[in-house]
């Protein structure tokens, strides 16, 4: 089984139903079916041998589903291409995985075109039309490769983490448990070239359900959509899903949704609580990293506000120290994975890769201890953990105590040096619409949830967060705004240490 053969299996079985949908188009199974395999035989028919590169640079739509499958039908790997990635950015991922054709929407075209300067493959702006009997397709082996998902580079180049076919259907298969099934409608409000949203393409396919996307995030459409076409199902990053909590108190809409999920950053107590208010559903935190999803998630008979839930159907978790030894319960430690739904490593990258598996365990670079029960507690990642005199201090932990505060909307916090205590944590924070809040004010809240240790030596107050290519907060640029206020960096230091 693969990806690829549950859709062959639905156009069978439930050709009319409708696949995916937009806000104007929608196609079936059967026709999702035909196109990709035409799509599939045109891409071989051009030259493209199993194994070769396929650029998708569109916005979310059918195209960009036809163009993802077909690539798996034809045994070609996808590389879909994050559409805030500027020229230079997206000429690296071109030169890096050896791009051999690019397909991008002609609003886009000009970007991708700039980007692929002194290369020879060619650019697409146009998908071909589906034709009769076009012929026969390659047998695909589970085992080959068949997507490369870049990261969002915040350490070094980006890395392309690589998924075969038999890692995409496990995805699928764990992220069955949620429950979904045959009649649900699911919205993701992420980008398919996202591992989130191929993630619910995956399954919808799996599953047999129905898939809304939308062409670029925006809470009242997405709210729209969800009402038009009685979604039963919503996922996000939480910073997108702040907005359309609050897009929904703005305008509310008569609602279906009965499982709804946020993961691929902190999702706060307080946005959780919030969001049972306004939609009368539990929002459930996972936790999922590119190079393996999902890991952990909630399931819907017991949601533990603030934990990130026990491991996902199949998947086993190890918490180290870091000697490599496994924690007492209770106790932080580096989050290792062993899953079927693993990535086989990073493209082109065997030195990162080696560092990347330890005896068969993915190491992921991220905290948690885990408590009696079983259920995981997110604390951050190895290198952002603030030192302060010693004491490590999560910014994760601070973050949720700032948005506990009615009037903070948003909170990122990163170290800044200090000459007596090394570094000691400081907050930016958005406050919402029509709240106000002074920085003593907003200190003294923190401390009466917080050791005194893990206060923010200062607050910053910003219109917005800066926030990376998959929409969390960007701590790099929140050091960089940090460095710009010298004046503040110069209270920090006491002179004469």
């Amino acid at each position: 089984m693969t990806v690829d053969s549950t859709l062959r299996i639905h156009a069978k079985r439930q050709p009319n139903k409708a696949a995916v949908r937009t806000a104007d188009r929608s196609i079936t199974y059967a026709e999702l079916h035909t196109s990709v395999t035409c799509l599939a035989r045109h891409l071989l028919d051009r030259g493209l041998r199993p194994g070769d590169r396929v650029a998708v640079h569109w916005s979310n739509s059918i195209e960009t589903v036809q163009l993802l499958l077909a690539a798996f039908r034809a045994g070609l790997i996808a590389v879909p291409i994050n559409l805030r990635l500027k020229s230079p950015e997206i000429a690296y991922i071109f030169e890096h995985c050896a791009v051999r054709i690019c397909f991008s929407e002609p609003a886009l075209a000009a970007v991708a075109a700039e980007a692929r300067s002194g290369s020879d493959f060619e650019i697409v702006t146009q998908l071909p039309a589906v034709t009769a009997n076009p012929g026969p397709l390659p047998e695909i082996d589970p085992a080959q490769p068949a997507v490369i998902l870049y990261t969002s580079g915040t350490t070094a180049r980006p890395k392309g983490v690589t998924h075969t076919h038999r890692s995409l259907l496990a995805t699928a298969l764990i992220w069955v448990s949620i429950p979904i099934g045959p009649d649900d409608t699911l919205l993701p409000v992420t980008q398919l070239t996202h591992a989130s949203g191929l993630d619910h393409l995956l399954v919808a396919l799996h599953q047999g359900a129905t898939l809304v996307v939308l062409r670029a995030f925006d809470p009242a459409t997405a709210l729209d959509l969800i009402e038009r076409f009685r979604c039963t199902g919503v996922w996000g990053l939480p910073a997108m899903l702040q907005f359309v909590v609050e897009e929904q108190v703005r305008r509310r809409r008569h609602l279906s949704i009965r499982n709804a999920g946020a993961g691929g950053d902190t999702v706060p107590a307080a946005l959780q609580r919030r969001f049972q208010e306004v939609f009368a559903v539990q929002l459930r935190e996972g936790y999922a990293l590119t190079e393996s999803c999902p890991v952990t998630f909630n399931r819907v008979a017991e949601v533990r506000v603030g934990s990130i839930g026990p491991t996902a159907p199949g998947v086993d978790v190890r918490l180290v120290d870091r000697h490599g030894h496994d924690v007492p319960k209770g106790e932080t430690g580096e989050i290792l994975v062993r899953s079927p739904a693993n990535c086989v490593g990073y493209w082109n990258d065997p030195d990162a890769t080696a560092r990347l598996f330890e005896d068969g365990w993915l190491r992921t670079g991220d905290l948690a201890s885990r408590d009696e029960d079983g259920y995981y507690w997110f604390k951050g990642r190895l290198k952002q953990i603030i030192i302060r005199g010693g004491s490590n201090v999560s910014p994760q932990e601070v973050e949720e105590a700032l948005h506990q505060h009615p009037a903070v909307l948003e909170a990122g916090v990163v170290g800044a040096p200090h000459s007596v205590y090394g570094e000691v944590p400081v907050a930016s924070v958005v406050l919402r619409a029509g709240h106000s809040v002074n920085e003593d004010q907003l200190r003294a809240h923190a401390r009466k949830l917080l050791a005194d240790y893990k206060v923010p030596e200062r607050i910053l107050f910003l219109r917005e967060l800066p926030k990376g290519l998959t929409g969390k907060v960007d701590r790099r640029s929140l050091r960089d705004i940090l460095i710009a206020q010298s004046d503040l960096l110069k209270q920090l230091v006491v002179p004469g240490i």
